[in-house]
């Protein structure tokens, strides 16, 4: 993955997080879920979309 920050329970592309399973910014679990609005909608929780919303 190429971005300009970098998540701390990342481990060589391993969540360290989620039982050691590929990182994927926004799964279920991640501490990134529900506090950002992904491209990939089924990242995004309930919450998130309604913010988004609101902010239209």
């Amino acid at each position: 993955m190429s971005s300009g920050w970098g998540c701390p329970h990342d481990s060589s592309g391993k969540c360290q997080r989620v039982e050691n399973q590929t990182c994927d910014p926004g799964m279920k679990g991640c501490v990134l879920a529900g506090k950002f609005i992904f491209s990939d909608n089924r990242k995004n929780t309930n919450a998130a979309k309604q913010k988004k919303s609101d902010n239209s």
